[in-house]
């Protein structure tokens, strides 16, 4: 008897079918630091040439002045994506005088605490919360810990293709069913995300200057003058060096109905942290963190994957949610590739557009919360020691060789392959799964094992290889002639950022920042009109 996994790729092959597949949007958004041609953090501000961080639509910022980050529009075309990307490094580049951007997620050379400086946004209110939420970041993880990059990975999954699933399971087409399937793309993801580090993970070994800042405590090994890694290490920054809320896991949000996800983060939002409260909001007059409860805003919840929806103005994220459900999804398990000159490859996000696909079309049972622990252990077993030919992961209640486990995937990944290069009369999907499987034989053929064998075979530091690659990437993209955007569609965007961020300061000195931060809490708790309705007024 056929799978339902293989009953739905037959059913997208069919000639009325196939096309939906090239219906697909992706975004990516990638984090970079800006460093000195010391391999230190930029002290300079971000440029102004570039815009308005907090209201330029590709280029702003993320925790810290120096950490820019890049947004591609949403594109049903790979190649496109690409070019967007490359654009704006390119224009980006411009503009950074001698500075440099760092090629790898773990920092460079990570001096005092006080070297980093949180993003500036300017004196709206919008602009004042956006650097407040981060110096609460500050005061609860240190500044280290957000300084780390990566890069974000945006997948909507088309109407049409939810059409023809709908109609296989002879249900109707409704907001609720397409939010279903999308939790069920979320479980079965978090069942196997451990093979993006895996396969991508590009963060084996750190600059030994950054385990100043971390309570971490794990075994390393020491190459060159200050570089430590782990042996068959993938991705140190998905690890407990990174960013993380511990008491989190206390809330136990799973990922069962749009319903439970929403009622989970929202009691994270709500409920008080003892820990946090020590830091206090205020000090006299000056905050400390917009409040003391275990997340200050919904954005801060740590998850390698995220349910989406464009939120309107005023809307927090699960009110945009509770609203008009999942439009897409944000993997978020990526290290900046470090052999590409902008942190990703079109290889990348094909593989990447095969596991969603697989995930949504393969059945997806319930996660408890007992499962969900299990999942991220084994996560955390292909971060920390992924490349170790012996490594095993808990399938149920049992020891599963890694090698075994991938095998299984990788089978099902072929015949996706041929679905994807039927629906884009290519052979480039089936030519990166066979690429990616060379890796499942020989882990040393993954990021992590490519990026250790440069390391150790020349006795290199982070900070040699990093800087080699930023000072290549550098001298590419300024040679490169712009391929998507014009110069003068940079230029008008970014007068009209400077222009936006302008009119919101004007407009927000009739009211005061604390009645601002009042309001928004106020409006924050108050729920969205339940789905249903919803979808009656649409």
């Amino acid at each position: 008897m056929q799978s339902q996994f293989a009953t739905s790729v037959a059913l997208l092959a069919t000639a009325e079918n196939i096309g939906t597949l090239r219906d697909i949007q992706r975004g990516v958004e990638r984090e970079a630091l800006r460093i000195t041609t010391q391999a230190k953090l930029a002290p300079s501000p971000h440029p102004l040439a570039l815009g308005a961080a907090l209201t330029h639509p590709l280029i702003t910022t993320d925790y810290a002045e120096t950490l820019m980050e890049f947004i591609t529009p949403v594109s049903t075309d790979i190649a496109i994506t690409l070019q967007q990307l490359e654009d704006i490094h390119t224009v980006t580049y411009q503009h950074l005088a001698d500075e440099l951007l760092w090629p790898l997620s773990m920092p460079c050379f990570v001096g005092e605490e006080s070297d980093i400086v949180i993003a500036q946004y300017g004196q709206s209110h919008s602009g004042k919360m956006k650097t407040l939420y981060r110096q609460g970041l500050t005061h609860r993880y240190g500044g280290a810990m957000q300084i780390i990059a990566g890069v974000h990975y945006n997948f909507s999954v088309p109407d049409s293709v939810w059409e023809v699933l709908a109609e296989q399971e002879q249900v109707a087409l409704t907001s609720d069913f397409v939010s279903a399937k999308y939790f069920g793309l979320i479980r079965n993801y978090k069942r196997i995300c451990w093979v993006i580090p895996y396969l991508f993970g590009a963060s084996p070994a750190i600059c030994k200057s950054f385990l100043r800042h971390t309570e971490g405590n794990m075994d390393f090994s020491e190459t060159g003058k200050g570089t430590v890694y782990r042996r068959y290490g993938t991705s140190l920054r998905m690890s407990d060096l990174g960013y993380t809320n511990k008491e989190q896991a206390d809330l136990k949000i799973t990922y069962n109905s749009l319903n439970e996800y929403v009622a989970g983060l929202r009691r994270a939002i709500s409920t008080p942290s003892t820990a946090f409260a020590k830091i206090g909001v205020k000090d006299g007059d000056t905050y400390r963190q917009l409040n003391a409860n275990i997340l200050q805003i919904e954005n801060e919840f740590y998850s390698p994957i995220r349910p989406k929806r464009v939120a309107r103005a005023g809307e927090t994220p699960t009110q945009a949610l509770a609203r008009a459900g999942v439009e897409y999804i944000e993997v978020r398990a990526l290290d900046v590739n470090p052999f590409s000159n902008v942190g990703i490859t079109a290889a990348q996000m094909r593989f990447l557009d095969m596991l969603l696909m697989y995930c949504v079309l393969k059945p997806s049972p319930t996660m408890d919360w007992d499962a969900q622990v299990v999942a991220d252990k084994n996560f955390n077993r292909v971060v920390m020691d992924g490349r170790n030919p012996r490594l095993t992961l808990l399938d149920g209640d049992y020891e599963r060789p890694i090698a075994d486990w991938l095998e299984d995937i990788f089978a099902d990944l072929q015949s996706l392959a041929k679905l994807f290069d039927q629906a884009h009369a290519t052979d480039d999907y089936t030519k990166t799964v066979a690429d990616q499987y060379r890796a499942v034989l020989n882990p040393e053929l993954t990021l992590s094992g490519q990026f250790m064998a440069q390391l150790l075979e020349q006795g290199l530091d982070n900070s040699e290889v990093g800087m080699r690659l930023a000072q290549a990437y550098k001298a590419q993209l300024l040679e490169r002639p712009l391929q998507y955007f014009t110069e003068a569609e940079f230029e008008r965007l970014r007068e009209a950022s400077l222009d936006a961020q302008l009119q919101r300061e004007q407009q927000d000195e009739l009211t005061s920042f604390s009645d601002f931060l009042t309001e928004y809490f106020a409006s924050a708790a108050q729920s969205a009109a339940p789905q249903a309705q919803t979808d009656e007024m649409a």
